[in-house]
């Protein structure tokens, strides 16, 4: 049995980590590159690193933090924001990137996922979904949430994994920030159709709202940002915690 992962999400806005609740209403939570350090030494599985505002500021991701971020830890890391080509993605694996994540550029241009898969390899392309619940249906939103698109989530998700996608990031913006726990239903219905791993993001406030995203929800993966940057929850106790119950961890 494979075992599920916990990833810290850093979202990043001028240089700093911010967190908001339905994607709205930021707040600071401290700086990047100490908090990467703290994660990784806490046992974190893999880092998340989101710059929120790059796409819709119509400019390229931080390269220096992420280089800065880079050479403070020692797991994989995946950098999102503003990528929208074969040269973004190379710039960003040299500065210390072990994966990329694409959202507004996916869905503008498809084919980019197939080329990135093409060049760098399925492992290295993470596609990030943002959905939300409107009228009955799961709709894929870009440009940091705030732009709704015709597609919708489930047959999205299908069609990036058919055009070479490695992983899904699946974030719910009806429970974003609310701690009222993951969107079980929709992440299941993803992870059960899906041959690549579902990263469930979204509305963590609990170590239970875990336990339940991995087995109900089916995901391999649980990414959250605030109970961590707050301190809510920390990556030892929630992992150990998780064992307990059943699940399996890498400790």
């Amino acid at each position: 049995m494979l075992t599920k992962r916990i990833i810290p999400c850093l979202d990043i806005k001028d240089g700093r980590t911010v967190k908001g609740t339905n994607f709205v209403n930021l707040r600071d939570a401290g700086d990047p590159v100490a908090l990467a350090a703290i994660y990784a030494e806490q046992g974190a599985d893999e880092l998340v690193f989101l710059d929120i505002t790059a796409t819709v500021d119509g400019r390229k991701t931080l390269i220096d933090l992420v280089r800065n971020v880079a050479h403070t830890i020692n797991i994989p890391f995946t950098v999102g924001g503003g990528i929208s080509s074969v040269a973004d993605v190379s710039a960003l694996l040299n500065a210390g990137a072990d994966k990329i994540s694409i959202n507004s550029s996916a869905v503008r241009n498809p084919d980019l996922v197939n080329e990135l898969a093409l060049e760098f390899g399925s492992q290295c392309v993470v596609v990030a979904i943002d959905t939300r619940y409107i009228n009955g249906e799961h709709i894929v939103h870009t440009h940091g949430g705030r732009k709704p698109t015709e597609l919708r989530t489930i047959a999205w998700a299908k069609e990036v994994e058919d055009r070479g996608a490695g992983e899904i990031l699946l974030t719910s913006m009806d429970t974003d920030g609310t701690k009222a726990g993951f969107a079980l239903e929709l992440t299941a219905q993803i992870s059960g159709s899906a041959n690549i791993p579902v990263i469930a993001s979204g509305g963590a406030g609990t170590m239970e709202h875990f336990v339940d995203v991995f087995t109900t929800g089916k995901a391999d993966a649980g990414l959250a940002a605030s109970i961590f940057h707050f301190k809510e929850i920390e990556i030892p106790a929630l992992k150990g915690y998780l064992k307990d119950t059943g699940i399996e961890m890498r400790l």
